[in-house]
């Protein structure tokens, strides 16, 4: 199962770790405990939208930039669970269409699917 928290956490470490920042002075600037601020990154704990908001003002970074990078982490997430069971979910139709080439089943076929911050390994079953 994909969590949310979990995406959204790995999201605000990297951006954190980006700008070589400790927990202690984020959290120090986001009016946030450290401890709980650490929970939130490890997926642990769901943040608020004011903690979102507290958070993203300390890392001077907009909110809909956070969650369209959670989105994307989202979506090779789906796409990688849809991989191994053989399954792809209907997509709704999205306000700004992409591009989307098919991806064929093969066995033990490796797919690299490239994201804005990093690639992911998928390995069809």
């Amino acid at each position: 199962m994909i969590l949310l928290r979990r995406l959204l956490g790995d999201v605000l470490r990297r951006q954190r770790q980006r700008q070589g920042r400790t927990l202690r002075e984020v959290s120090s600037s986001a009016r946030v405990s450290l401890g709980y601020l650490s929970e939130v990154e490890r997926g642990q704990k769901e943040a608020s939208s004011e903690l979102l908001a507290a958070i993203c003002d300390a890392l001077e970074l907009r909110m809909s930039e956070l969650m369209r990078e959670v989105s994307d982490e989202l979506s090779l997430a789906e796409l990688a669970q849809s991989a191994a069971s053989d399954t792809v979910p209907p997509m709704r139709p999205m306000l700004n269409p992409v591009r989307v080439s098919t991806v064929t089943h093969r066995p033990e076929e490796r797919v690299t699917i490239k994201a804005p911050a990093e690639a992911v390994d998928v390995v069809a079953a």
